[in-house]
């Protein structure tokens, strides 16, 4: 007889070969279908509400990794609130002004972009954002996330606009926002200033020079050794452009300086005690003396003369020279650098900076005018040479500010711009105790942003640009008054909540403002409108007051933030700022900060460097689902590395994890909840021992869902299935599944945990596996309830009566012992005893104790070892066995099985034969086959 046919074998349409890259749009559609993202909403109502809010990524070009990340790290964090009972909501959102976009318009405009109004730029500007909303928006569809996408929030919508100029409005009233002329972060390439959180620091080769200038006050009447002496003050500076516009010299206060005597000029030249030797053979001077030495604080208020222009600089003291390079004294240029300024503002230094915005010099500049800053260097060098001022010159690379958008290195420049004041209302203090009121995922993030806020320089929110929203405010013309009210920023935010933010550069003044405005200085009726815009980190920081106060469903402050590490100085910052100058709190109440996307060697992608990889080939070749899987897997606190290897690394605990789930929905063919399912309390031990190591994994699992540790989801839900499950549980339990009766209860107790366990990971996997717990999900048995979506569930929560800690000790005994008796069959099977373990028959024998337990478990531990014969000896010698060394005293023997092989089940009995009509088949398999 053909026993095969008796088998209970596998059977499930549930495919080996996800298909991955074909599938998922298939489901994606049906989600659409069915309209998922509702359904859950539907689901959570009257829950607990978890708000993350949603960082908008800039409308400008495709998705990269860097923005799938990110997208991914939310939709865990979406989903896994959902499923654990919660109703997270979540809206995303585009960051759709700014130069990027100003410029690619320009550049598909060409010519044409001359003739334009400003209007008609801006429409051209919007259509752009627009298109570029729509693809990313498929795009982050694509990766599985889901969220309001028939109604995201956009910066330029119009209700957004009004927001914003709304909150600018609060600040300005409120006298947080001031004009003053100020160096900023300038880039001559964009013609605009540019926030910190825009510019980008990257390596740069400029010259690095040593300059001498002639004192002209008489140093002896503070040190007398030097009556009579020709005295220079000796500067180093990597930026020579900014010579010209020197107007002080700055020595530190405690720092100790040496009046250095060069024998071959005769010159006495003052720098720092401690870098004498270093500069000194920096300028070639082998033979000198030290004529005199005193501390910075005696010299303030001396001069010296500019090396070729005929004016002063004045010796001043500043807490932030340092001894790390160059003479222990710093050119001073208030015009070009913000320490330069704020110390040059303290000794009433002009805030000089003959530079226009194309970076070139202005006229009033002798020698250099009209020529581009860094070009100007060189010459700089050769007029300093000329005149016999340059001690020493050689090229240095160093850190240096690039613009984020063109890459180009930038300048500081002193313009006049519009400023949040740090200070004026206590913006700086509120803020930083805000900071502590917030939890910092992980805790540096703390650390890293009370740094700059404490640091930072008042925030410089004007740019000279056209696509964004305007700063609403007029100027007389007869008298060039700044013009507001409360009474006339209301009407310019009442025109744009109708009309948007164009309205501003459609209409004339007259036709902004409020019938009947006069200028309050000087009465005059006409007036010009200010031309600037405000900073796009205003734009996206003013997202708290323009979405989540104005959708009911969310609120403010809401309970995270989540972005790059970036972000510290970008929206984390700029959302704080604006939210504490107009609230009083920040307006989030975490902030969870994630790594950026390396290659597998740990290094930055560059186009250049031939590194980048992009996600749409990820997905075309493996599916979203293993980008997923990848953010999932990886400790995203850190820079997350990813390369073809870590990928196929993935698909293959992938494909252990998907095979582990096609095997039990195989072998649930006829499985049906309702009928079949077991009482806990009436399974098989080894059953109830896979339900106790469920509680376990559930317990796990939830908690590093609720501390967003999703590679601890990952590794514990991968090393469940492998281990616990497909290494070991599963495959003891093949001989049970295939050979006992179809509707015996043994099997049924097996299909009853088998059940369960993976009703239970694949709800706890729906977060990272999107698809895939999906595709399970719909292959899992019906039963009376079963909800539509594994997405419309919840996790599983742990079963204290499942948690059995004796259970558990005992079966990790036997896990244990398995293990030895492994090791004794691997000796038996090298020395030809045995081939498979079915031919084996082992006897174990211990101590008192442990034999007795074994005892108890002879059948579950023969059943554990997949062998044909377990003997538990107690007591008496146990000849050529092997001996534990991890449990004292175990022993194992193993000899061939005696009698035949069974041809149902493959186990050897001494019974075969015993029924004349099934005489190749052992009495267990006679009574299963009934």
């Amino acid at each position: 007889m053909d026993y095969k046919s008796t088998i209970n074998l596998p059977k499930t349409d549930f495919p080996m070969k996800a298909s991955l890259s074909r599938k998922e749009p298939e489901m994606l559609q049906w989600w659409e279908q069915i309209r998922i993202y509702e359904k859950i909403r539907e689901a959570s109502k009257g829950r607990p509400t978890y708000i993350l809010h949603d960082g908008p990524p800039y409308a400008n070009g495709n998705i990269h990794l860097g923005t799938a990340l990110n997208k991914i790290i939310k939709d865990l964090v979406i989903k896994s609130k959902n499923m654990a009972g919660y109703d997270s909501i979540y809206v995303p959102g585009w960051d759709c002004h700014g130069l990027p976009i100003e410029h690619q318009v320009d550049k598909e405009l060409g010519d044409k972009k001359g003739t334009l109004s400003q209007a008609e730029k801006r429409r051209y500007c919007r259509r752009y954002a627009e298109k570029f909303v729509d693809i990313q928006r498929d795009e982050f569809k694509r990766l599985g996330v889901f969220g309001e996408w028939d109604k995201p929030y956009l910066t330029m919508h119009y209700e957004y606009e009004a927001i914003t100029a709304a909150e600018f409005a609060k600040l300005m009233l409120a006298g947080d926002v001031y004009k003053g002329k100020k160096p900023v972060y300038w880039c001559a390439t964009c013609k605009t200033a540019l926030a910190e959180a825009e510019v980008e620091y990257g390596d740069h080769v400029t010259p690095a020079i040593y300059v001498k200038f002639p004192l002209i006050s008489d140093i002896s009447a503070v040190r007398p050794k030097l009556a009579g002496e020709k005295v220079f003050a000796v500067i180093w500076t990597t930026t020579p452009w900014t010579i010209p516009a020197n107007l002080a010299i700055a020595f530190h206060k405690e720092f100790l300086y040496a009046a250095v005597k060069v024998k071959k000029t005769g010159e006495v030249l003052i720098m720092a005690r401690d870098l004498v030797d270093y500069c000194m053979d920096a300028f070639g001077f082998k033979e000198y003396d030290i004529v005199d030495e005193f501390p910075g604080e005696v010299v303030e208020g001396l001069k010296a003369r500019h090396p070729f222009i005929d004016r002063e600089s004045v010796f001043i003291l500043a807490p932030f020279v340092t001894l790390d390079a160059g003479t222990g004294m710093v050119h001073i240029a208030p015009g070009h650098g913000a320490e330069d300024y704020e110390i040059g503002m303290e000794y009433g230094l002009d805030n000089y900076a003959p530079v226009d915005e194309d970076g070139n010099f202005t006229k009033d500049v002798e020698f250099f005018a009209g020529q581009f800053v860094f070009d100007a260097n060189e010459p700089v060098n050769d007029k300093l040479r000329e005149v016999g001022a340059l001690l020493g010159v050689g090229d240095i690379e160093h850190s240096y500010p690039h613009c984020w958008r063109c890459k180009k290195p930038i300048i500081f420049r002193s313009t006049e711009q519009w400023f949040i004041s740090m200070e004026k209302n206590g913006l700086r203090a509120k803020a930083l105790e805000s900071i502590n009121n917030v939890q910092w995922i992980p805790g540096w993030g703390r650390d890293r942003i009370y740094g700059m806020v404490e640091n930072r320089p008042d925030w410089c929110i004007s740019r000279q640009r056209l696509w964004g929203v305007p700063i609403i405010l007029f100027y007389c013309k007869d008298c060039d008054t700044v013009v507001y009210s409360k009474e006339i920023l209301d009407h310019v935010v009442g025109l744009m909540h109708e009309h948007g933010a164009d309205v501003w550069f459609e209409r004339e003044p007259k036709d902004l403002m409020p019938a009947g405005t006069a200028c309050p200085n000087c009465k005059g009726k006409t007036f010009r409108k200010e031309t600037n815009i405000l900073d796009v980190w205003f734009d996206s920081g003013v997202s708290h007051a323009a979405v989540l106060e104005t959708r009911s469903y969310l609120r403010s402050p809401c309970d995270m933030y989540l972005e790059g590490s970036d972000q510290h100085r970008g929206w984390f910052h700029s959302s704080l700022l604006e939210s504490v100058g107009t609230r009083g709190r920040a307006p989030y109440t975490s902030v969870l900060t994630h790594g950026f996307v390396v290659d597998g060697e740990g290094k930055k992608m560059s186009k250049s460097v031939g590194n980048v990889i992009e996600p749409q080939p990820i997905i075309d070749k493996f599916g979203a689902e293993i980008l997923r899987l990848w953010v999932a897997a990886e400790d995203y606190t850190v820079d997350i590395r990813i390369s073809d290897e870590i990928l196929e690394r993935l698909v293959e605990a992938y494909r252990r994890i998907r095979n582990t789930s096609r095997y039990i929905l195989g072998n649930l063919y006829d499985f049906d909840p309702k009928k079949d399912l077991v009482p806990y309390a009436e399974m098989e031990e080894i059953d109830r021992w896979a339900l106790y190591r469920l509680q376990a994994v559930v317990e796990r699992t939830r908690k590093a869902y609720e501390n967003f540790q999703f590679h601890i989801v990952y590794t514990t839900l991968y090393n469940f299935c492998t281990v616990d499950l497909s290494a070991l549980y599963l495959d003891v339990l093949k001989d049970r599944l295939y050979t006992s009766g179809k509707a015996s209860k043994s099997r049924r107790s097996a299909q009853s945990a088998m059940f369960l366990i993976l009703d239970a990971i694949t709800r706890m996997l729906a977060p990272v596996l999107t698809f895939t717990a999906e595709e399970v999900w719909q292959s899992l048995p019906a039963w009376d309830g079963k909800a539509v979506s594994v997405h419309l569930t919840q996790f599983p929560e742990v079963n204290a009566a499942w948690a059995d800690e004796k259970l558990g000790d005992a079966w990790k005994t036997l896990i244990t012992v398995r293990g030895e008796i492994s090791k004794a069959m691997e000796t038996a099977r090298k020395n030809k005893v045995i081939g498979h373990p079915l031919d084996a028959a082992v006897t174990v024998a211990g101590p008192s104790t442990l034999a007795d337990m074994l005892a108890k478990h002879e059948e579950d531990l023969r059943a554990l070892c997949i062998v044909s014969g377990l003997r538990v000896q107690k007591g008496g010698e146990l000849k050529d066995a092997f001996e534990s060394a991890e449990i004292p005293g175990l022993k194992v023997a193993v000899a061939k099985a005696g009698g035949e092989k069974c041809q149902r089940c493959w186990v050897f009995s001494e019974e075969l034969g015993r029924d004349a009509n099934h005489p190749k088949i052992c009495p267990r398999c006679l009574q299963n086959l009934g």
